[in-house]
């Protein structure tokens, strides 16, 4: 059962270089067909910078992930398979998905 004690959550701020097979599974299950802006929230960060990022909630965590295009691409591109070999936690194991191989 999900905790419904909001501020007991650990909060973390994910963006794309340390996206983990783990975080974007979770990603594209809760956003099969893609975030929409209504699914977008805005913060600022300690720089005051103006931050755009998806929410996923776990037991425990609340993640906030920061949108991009490289996000998109890589939500679009989702294969579990391609993932098999690398620990779920491991941000190595995304790789830059408009970057040359």
């Amino acid at each position: 059962m999900k905790n419904s004690n909001n501020h007991n959550f650990r909060r973390v701020i994910v963006d794309f270089k340390k996206l983990t097979p783990e975080i974007l599974a979770l990603v594209v299950e809760k956003y099969p067909d893609g975030y929409n802006d209504h699914d977008i929230i805005q913060f600022r960060n300690a720089n005051y910078e103006l931050i755009e990022a998806v929410e996923i909630v776990t037991e425990d965590t609340k993640y906030l992930v920061k949108v991009s295009a490289k996000l998109e691409k890589i939500m679009e591109d989702y294969d579990e398979d391609d993932y098999e070999n690398y620990e779920d936690n491991d941000p190595e194991a995304i790789q830059n998905p408009f970057e040359e191989e």
